[in-house]
């Protein structure tokens, strides 16, 4: 076994003593929420022997650290990823049920931690597990949110946000560290100083700040006794409470560094309509990179005397553009604190930072107004000042008279901080998240940079950890795989997975493989009767699309084609048709209203659809609730058919697409992200590919788009469904409740081209897919094939590949090994 903690005898011993010193009560009295929280301190109690043994083989290996950035952690539930990490699932399963204690029951007490959203949150949490894993020295630092984003719930169709509570009873894994708290400060003026050599010194004065408080949650490797760390920053206030300001009468002064710390801390991206809120968001960014690099140049030196060596120690990755003020705060640190000149401390930072790039769309790079960043944080505004115009003399001197150029390279140009450029000046390292991304980055959207410096542009093609995904979420088909390897080194390297291959011949080996698959879907229609009210028929199609809600991923054109099904079948009920399910789920941003107007009409498309017994069950629509990670992994092991159908050019990545692959579904999808990669792997034959290529969309871009009229005016099936958007047919009579979804299909509206994501261009060729993958599905054993080849050709799309080649070719970290022997329990 593992673990000496993990012997029945203990294990059990520890469960009852908690519930006892927890809740005074015994075992049998306990809540299931009451168990979990017995149960998680007692695993909570074995994975800190080994977080303490990890830190003591750092102090003695020294290794390179990398801290990862992020705003998100898309964690998923912990305790079970700890107990398979830690290799004693069964073990414990089996104590537990001893104890007359359901381990399924007690894992579903446990609430998501709301620290993310969507895809890069997610490719984070993955990408920890990876670093524990492999071996490699790392902090994943971010946000210790107290409601997320939002726990979204269903009501008459539409979208309601509410708090999501995730810490109500507390976080058994979490450790609270204040001894390693930092100041982060805001605002005020800067006063400029000389000492007695002449040399400038920069004052902060007048400001506000919190005190920024880690809380430690341990990332387990897999199997090797690693216990890696996120930290997550809290705030609180400097002085909690100012007596003397209530006195006198001035509340609000009294409690304004309170509601400054709690304010931080409440929400994951705030939203951002108003200057309130981007000023909150900014305010977030800056306040955990600052504490995160303060605490990282701390540790540093506590070891380590000379800072110049920092890079031979320490590199911060940027989860995209939201930590990128990484790059001026360590200049502010290095200059004003630790008294580097200018050049010196450039050198250090430039070969400190490297950035991850996770978007083609401009609008989605960030940008700050010059006047709320200069105020809100005026020493970093000045060393991005600096930094642009030493930046500008180079672009000038290597173009000499091209302003054109200066214009779109510069970060700061139009009264605007371009914070991806400011993380390309900076940074050693400027990375893709997937070939066709990449590509675009240095063809299209960042083409100027790419040209001026293309030594620091590199492709990395995200992963995900089958660990989580596969282990902990399809338990059936990870036993299965096992034993058709004859090995779990599978689950240390994916690539194994290939070994499958020599049964796609197999006809009992085909029949096991789909008997998981049916087995995984009654557990998803069981869900989905519970939470929706819906029956669904396992044996239908389960066709799935569950991402964050935006327009370039295409939501809106799944359910036109739900809403073209559904007209063929009322049309001619004689008709041949496969029964099938279509599930989305998807959270829309808070203050995008398109985005929750489409989920809107998805839920109203199923009210009409699934009520409609004429049409014998045919056809259902589900929209699964407040998707996240622990009911998506369920979503995941039952798809038939993954839905990755977002406008070409437009998903840098994508990873929700290699969770089904891994899970034996195929793609339906446009030739995007890594579609692109999954289709290399998998072949032409084992997806459903449709629509524009990358080229192709762009080229239209580049030319004005094109006129939806042509086809709405000549492809009756199609105008009859954008015509049902404004006819009242699933709107009870309202021709208006959905005129904005009807206006964008066809009409140029405030600057943004008509069907600007390619929606009905697109249309005819995703129908033919959909069908094309109906008639596939009906022959039983061609289907088989299909679904095991997606599985057994997964192995690229793991992360501790990608992590691997981020430690090969930009991070250069040490692998650290912990001998077993000299464990001490």
């Amino acid at each position: 076994m593992y673990n000496p903690r993990f012997e029945k005898d203990v294990f059990k011993r520890d469960v009852r003593n908690n519930v006892k010193t927890l809740f005074r009560k015994e075992v049998e009295e306990a809540t299931p929420q009451q168990l979990f929280q017995a149960v998680s301190y007692a695993v909570k109690e074995a994975i800190i022997d080994d977080w303490l043994a990890t830190q003591k083989q750092y102090e003695k290996d020294d290794p390179k650290t990398v801290y990862y950035m992020s705003m998100e952690f898309l964690l998923g539930r912990a305790l079970g990823n700890n107990l398979i990490n830690m290799t004693a699932y069964k073990e414990v399963k089996e104590a537990l049920e001893e104890m007359g204690i359901d381990l399924n029951v007690i894992e579903d007490q446990e609430p998501d931690p709301a620290l993310g959203n969507g895809g890069l949150g997610r490719l984070a949490a993955c990408f920890l597990d990876s670093l524990a894993t492999l071996g490699y020295a790392s902090y994943g630092c971010g946000i210790r949110y107290r409601y997320g984003m939002f726990k979204q719930k269903i009501r008459d169709g539409y979208q309601v946000e509410a708090p999501d509570n995730w810490l109500k009873d507390g976080n058994p894994f979490e450790l609270r560290r204040p001894e390693y708290a930092k100041e982060v400060r805001f605002g005020g003026n800067i006063r400029v100083e000389y000492d007695e050599t002449g040399k400038t010194h920069f004052v902060q004065e007048n400001y506000e700040s919190v005190m920024a408080i880690p809380y430690d949650y341990p990332i387990v490797g897999y199997g090797n006794h690693i216990v890696n760390t996120l930290r997550i920053w809290d705030a609180e206030a400097i002085v909690d409470f100012q007596l003397d300001s209530f006195d006198r009468g001035d509340y609000h002064k009294a409690v304004e560094q309170e509601n400054l710390a709690k304010n931080i801390v409440e929400v994951l991206y705030p939203n951002d309509n108003h200057i309130a809120g981007k000023e909150l968001r900014l305010k977030q960014q800056y306040f955990f990179v600052s504490a995160s690099i303060q605490a990282a140049i701390t540790k540093f030196k506590k070891k380590h005397g000379d800072i110049s060596k920092l890079p031979e120690k320490v590199t911060f990755q940027m989860n995209d553009t939201h930590p990128t003020v990484a790059v001026a705060e360590l200049m502010r640190i290095l200059l004003d604190e630790e008294n580097l000149g200018w050049n010196e401390a450039w050198d250090i930072t430039t070969k400190c930072c490297a950035y991850t790039n996770h978007t083609i769309m401009a609008e989605a790079l960030e940008k700050w107004p010059i006047d709320l960043f200069s105020r809100l944080l005026p020493r970093i505004y000045q060393i991005i000042q600096e930094i642009d115009r030493r930046f500008v003399e180079q672009v000038r001197a290597q173009y000499p008279g091209n302003e054109e150029k200066v214009k779109k390279m510069a970060i700061l140009m139009d009264g605007q901080v371009k914070m991806a450029h400011l993380a390309i000046v900076a940074g050693y390292s400027v990375n893709g998240v997937a070939k066709l991304h990449t590509e675009i980055l240095k063809n299209q959207e960042l083409k100027d940079f790419y040209q001026m410096m293309p030594e620091k542009f590199n492709n990395k093609t995200n992963g995900i950890t089958q660990r989580r995904f596969l282990m902990h979420a399809n338990p059936l088909l990870a036993d299965w795989v096992t034993e058709k390897l004859g090995t779990k080194e599978w689950i240390t390297d994916l690539s194994k997975m290939s070994g499958l291959k020599e049964w796609l011949d197999d006809e009992e080996a085909l029949k096991e493989f789909m008997t998981i698959k049916f087995k995984n879907k009654e557990r998803l229609a069981a869900y989905i009767k519970e939470h929706n009210g819906v029956e669904v028929d396992p044996r239908s199609i389960f066709d799935v699309q569950v991402k964050r809600l935006h327009e370039y991923k295409r939501q809106l054109l799944n359910i036109l084609h739900v809403m073209y099904l559904y007209n063929q079948i009322k049309d001619h009920p004689e008709m041949s048709f496969y029964p099938k399910t279509y599930v989305f789920g998807a959270k829309a941003s808070a203050g995008y209203i398109r985005a929750k107007e489409i989920i809107k009409l998805i839920n109203s498309v199923a009210d009409v659809i699934n009520n409609d017994r004429s049409i014998n069950g045919k056809l259902k629509v589900v929209f699964i609730e407040d998707y996240r990670v622990s009911n998506a992994e369920l979503i995941f092991a039952a798809a038939d058919i993954s839905e990755q159908i977002s406008t070409a050019s437009k998903e840098a990545s994508g990873t929700g697409n290699m969770k089904f692959m891994m899970n034996g579904a195929p793609t339906l999808g446009t030739m995007d992200g890594a579609n692109v990669e999954i289709v290399d792997e998998v072949g032409i034959d084992n997806a459903f590919i449709f629509g524009l290529s990358a080229d192709e969309v762009i080229n239209y871009e580049q030319n004005g788009g094109y006129n939806p009229y042509d086809i709405y005016n000549n492809d009756p099936d199609i105008r009859r469904v954008v015509d049902q958007l404004v006819d009242g047919t699933y709107a009870n009579g309202d021709k208006e409740m959905y005129r904005d979804l009807y206006n964008s299909l066809l009409n140029n509206q405030g600057g943004a081209r008509a069907d600007m994501y390619f929606i009905l261009k697109d249309f005819r060729s995703y129908a033919d897919a959909q069908a094309r993958a109906m008639e596939a599905y009906k022959d039983t054993d061609k289907w088989a094939k299909m679904a095991l080849k997606n599985t057994a050709c997964c192995g690229k799309f793991s992360a501790d590949r990608t992590i691997q080649e981020y430690v090969d070719d930009i991070w250069h970290l040490d692998h650290v090994v912990i001998n077993e022997d000299e464990l001490e329990y």
